[in-house]
């Protein structure tokens, strides 16, 4: 398992969005067809409807886990100072389900990043509390943090993360 957090170290998803951690859970990520790995590039176009997020492993309805999709690069690279933009929040997944089985917090928003690539997070928390029906959707999505949201739901280190690259795409050339 150590392997599959060497690509969140090298795309720097470690320090800029959550902490070290040991993967201890199983997710994919699917935009239509294409199945998303880190460091995978997507177009916009290509993630306008929310992906397929499904949690592997034994159907367990009592297990339940948390899917945050952030952007830390909002709204440039070079100066992210919207770090980090909230995509994405489904609680109350079951185990061994897709993330449409959860409660959608936040609503999905699609890529749109306005200048350079980006990248974008998602991390699997799974809830040791039990349920978080009730919970309060964040106000806003600039200057979110994973980590902060994590640490006020006492959901601990990510299970599971995996992050893909976007990058706004050229304008249809009209004659």
């Amino acid at each position: 398992m150590a392997r599959s957090i060497e690509p969140l170290v090298v795309g720097k998803v470690i320090g800029d969005v959550v902490d070290m951690f040991s993967p201890a859970t199983e997710f994919t990520i699917h935009y239509g067809s294409k199945q998303i790995s880190n460091g995978y590039e997507i177009k916009p176009s290509a993630a306008v409807d929310k992906p397929k997020a499904q949690i592997l492993g034994p159907r367990n309805q009592a297990n339940l886990y948390t899917l945050v999709m952030v952007d830390p690069d909002a709204p440039s690279p070079s100066e992210p100072s919207l770090r980090e933009w909230l995509h994405w929040i489904v609680i109350d997944i079951p185990e061994g389900f897709e993330a449409t089985k959860g409660q959608e917090l936040v609503e999905y928003m699609g890529p749109q990043p306005p200048t350079g690539i980006h990248r974008y997070v998602l991390a699997l928390f799974r809830q040791s509390g039990g349920s978080m029906a009730g919970a309060p959707a964040p106000e806003i999505r600039s200057n979110f943090s994973t980590r902060q949201f994590a640490a006020h739901y006492g959901l601990g280190p990510p299970v599971a993360a995996l992050y893909f690259h976007s990058q706004k795409e050229p304008a249809t050339k009209r004659r």
